[in-house]
């Protein structure tokens, strides 16, 4: 296998593991967006770090970003932000497993905003392709335990606009990232990872000081777990982030698919939860449109 399937492996391994974190904490103390906050707080500095090391370590130094790489840093930052926030509450509403799948719209929504941002065409095959997803999601969005399980609901509204956000973010990334003019895709990686958990550090706090008094203290205090997030997200960042730079975001964002198996697995032996036959049956059809996507670009 190519080494950008290998390092995209290694990034939903670590992305599972910390929704698995945020999860617990939003569940406890934390509020949505102090479980979103927890990962860049954390990661920013170590980020930073890492990319001051590897850049003196392999004698590249250190490219500087031009004027065209923040539009597409600031935009994917934010756009991240809101999908993290959307997640995170999304679990509160469904079960770890599903709110990971609603997630994975992205892979989907990503060739949607690709034709708008970037102006890529897509194949009647992968039109067909999405057209399944959109099956896979319906079935997802129905809500267990009513007597008339209801499409659109709050959870329904929460998963898209986190596959939406996450898919804009991607984009932005390896914009970001194809913007800088020199080192290799690790060190682009980093320097664009480190650009942008800096911004949405600055941006997030800012916002919790202003809108949720105290949030910023109870992250801090819940070090022991969310500095694991901050350093799963370090690790899950800079292999996407290489990916990106190695790769097309929809061929990456389709082998990260992997993730719902994980999530499968984290949801009943983690947090003990059922996954419904019909909510089984949507993430087999949302993951057969995912692959069915790769097999068509």
């Amino acid at each position: 296998m190519e080494p950008w399937i290998f390092v995209t492996l290694g990034a939903a391994s670590a992305q599972t593991l910390r929704f698995m974190l945020q999860k617990r904490l939003a569940s406890g103390t934390l509020t949505a967006a102090g479980a979103t906050f927890a990962r860049f707080v954390w990661s920013a500095p170590l980020v930073a770090v890492a990319a001051v090391l590897y850049g003196a370590a392999s004698g590249q130094g250190l490219p500087v970003p031009e004027a065209g790489f923040w539009p597409y840093a600031l935009i994917g930052g934010i756009a991240q932000i809101l999908a993290t926030i959307c997640t995170v509450s999304l679990f509160k509403h469904r079960n770890f497993a599903v709110g990971i799948t609603f997630k994975k719209t992205e892979v989907l929504l990503s060739a949607l905003v690709g034709i708008v941002v970037l102006g890529e065409a897509i194949s009647w095959g992968a039109f067909w392709a999405i057209c399944l997803g959109l099956v896979g999601v319906l079935l997802l969005s129905r809500t267990p335990g009513l007597a008339q399980a209801r499409f659109w609901n709050r959870a329904t509204a929460l998963g898209l606009a986190s596959g939406l956000g996450f898919a804009i973010s991607a984009v932005g990334y390896r914009g970001a990232t194809l913007g800088l003019a020199s080192g290799d895709a690790l060190l682009r990686a980093l320097v664009t990872l480190a650009c942008v958990t800096a911004a949405q550090t600055l941006i997030l706090g800012a916002w919790l000081l202003w809108r949720e008094r105290g949030e910023v203290g109870r992250v801090l205090r819940s070090w022991r777990v969310s500095g694991l997030v901050g350093i799963t997200s370090m690790i899950g960042s800079a292999c996407w982030f290489t990916a990106f730079a190695m790769q097309t975001v929809a061929l990456v964002k389709a082998v990260g698919q992997a993730e719902l198996i994980l999530s499968a697995l984290v949801s009943v032996l983690v947090f003990g939860e059922r996954i419904t036959r019909t909510e089984g049956l949507g993430m087999i059809v949302l993951g057969a449109s995912i692959v069915a996507l790769v097999l068509v670009t």
